[in-house]
């Protein structure tokens, strides 16, 4: 009784931290309580098909905005779910813009630009090939430098020109002022639109605004029997070495989706091998025992050594102990 009771208690003062939380940021933004998460939910949270989010994830993201003072409704914090039913708060520049500004001891930005120019595919125009942002602090000597590389940042199109074709300089700029606003400032738990893209496996569609399934970057790639073959064949043996069977299987998945006969062939496959390779392992294992209780029993003979008879032969068994021994570490090495 007395743990339900605890129970009841953390419920309760959880909804009551809850609804503290809405009237704090409802009076903030000067919307009326009742209606305040009504609101936020059909205009600061983005669900794949549409549904409501729940509270708990509304609350979640409240908590996130509340600590950074930003504002859900002029976007200056989002959120996406993620695959465990909770988000994945997202802060769009002006946020960003707005949290580094308020710290209160940011004193000042500068921007440097690579004088390469590059054009990525896709890209309408030429962009640095790399950015630094040099951000200072009050209580430091020296400049915090941080450099983002326009290769690891962009973004590839997909069925439309998206930011990072018809503004690849400012959406470079943007990176390299988020990742110096982190590393100087210790930003933590918030994240730009495209890691959270990169997090949760969709992306958003610039048009409607709505999260849409991410499309594959990894090309699919039709294989001949004999491929296929060796290909299967690279990934049992890595699955054997490194155990990275879900990998392995998610690979799969990327890789014959448009050939449903040929990845349940593969699964089929690899789900076997991976069978074979953990009943290998469990044998093993079986085998160690008698090979263990023979080196116990050695040792017990070596702390009591008994001097054999000048001239005899040794104790042979002993000596068969140590063959023993030797053949399983044998197997294991093999193995």
């Amino acid at each position: 009784m007395t743990q339900v009771a605890e129970q009841t208690a953390n419920t309760v003062a959880t909804q009551e931290k809850g609804k503290s939380l809405i009237a704090k940021m409802a009076g903030k933004f000067g919307v009326d309580a009742e209606k305040f998460m009504v609101t936020l939910k059909s205009t600061a949270f983005k669900q794949r098909d549409g549904s409501a989010p729940t509270n708990e994830q509304m609350m979640a993201l409240m908590v996130v905005a509340d600590q950074y003072g930003l504002n859900p409704f002029t976007k200056e914090i989002y959120a996406f779910p993620d695959r465990n039913n909770g988000i994945v708060p997202v802060v769009g520049v002006d946020g960003w813009s707005r949290i580094i500004n308020q710290h209160s001891q940011f004193d000042g930005v500068d921007f440097r630009f690579s004088d390469n120019m590059v054009q990525m595919q896709g890209a309408h125009s030429k962009a640095p090939e790399w950015i630094e942002a040099v951000l200072y602090r009050k209580d430091r000597t020296r400049p915090i430098v941080v450099r983002e590389y326009l290769d690891e940042c962009y973004k590839a199109p997909g069925n439309y020109p998206g930011p990072w074709q018809t503004h690849p300089k400012r959406f470079l700029r943007h990176k390299a002022l988020i990742q110096g606003a982190r590393i100087g400032f210790g930003f933590v738990g918030i994240y730009d639109q495209d890691e959270a893209e990169n997090i949760i496996g969709n992306t958003i569609d610039n048009n409607s605004g709505q999260v849409v399934q991410m499309q594959s970057q990894r090309p699919i790639v039709e294989m001949d029997d004999e491929k296929y073959e060796r290909f299967i064949e690279t990934l049992i043996k890595r699955g054997q070495a490194e155990g990275c069977w879900p990998s392995i299987n998610q690979l799969l998945e990327e890789r014959f989706q448009s050939n449903p006969a040929r990845l349940q062939d593969a699964k089929k496959r690899i789900s076997d091998a991976e069978f074979e390779a953990l009943n290998q392992a469990d044998m093993q294992k079986e085998e160690q025992k008698p090979a263990k209780a023979a080196k116990k029993g050695k040792s017990a003979k070596t702390e009591k050594p008994e001097e054999p008879p000048v001239g005899e032969y040794p104790d042979a068994q002993t000596e068969a102990d140590s063959s023993a021994d030797d053949g399983a570490q044998g197997s294991l090495d093999m193995g």
